[in-house]
């Protein structure tokens, strides 16, 4: 049973990594944090037409979807450097 104990501190090892790294993704920014939150937006004034609401809305929309997916890559790709890759159920996103 001495290997199941050693498989135990392992994974307890790796469970602190993991927590470590889920704190410090949340503080790292794309246009959204590592907690998928967004976190900033610009709008550029050439865009803003009080007659197209349509237009903006669909630009905001794109734009935080961008964001979101940029911060999910940023997230899977630092748990990537803990778990070598390894897809971990419940560990990984």
């Amino acid at each position: 049973m001495k290997g199941f104990g050693n498989m135990m501190k392992e994974a307890q090892k790796l469970q602190a990594q993991l927590e470590a790294l889920r704190a410090d993704v949340a503080t790292k920014k794309v246009e959204a944090n590592g907690n998928q939150e967004i976190v900033s937006i610009k709008i550029d004034r050439e865009v803003i037409n009080p007659d197209d609401a349509q237009m903006l809305e669909d630009l905001v929309l794109a734009a935080c979807n961008e964001a979101l997916r940029k911060s999910r890559e940023m997230v899977q790709a630092e748990m990537g450097k803990i778990t070598g890759g390894l897809r971990i159920p419940g560990l990984t996103p």
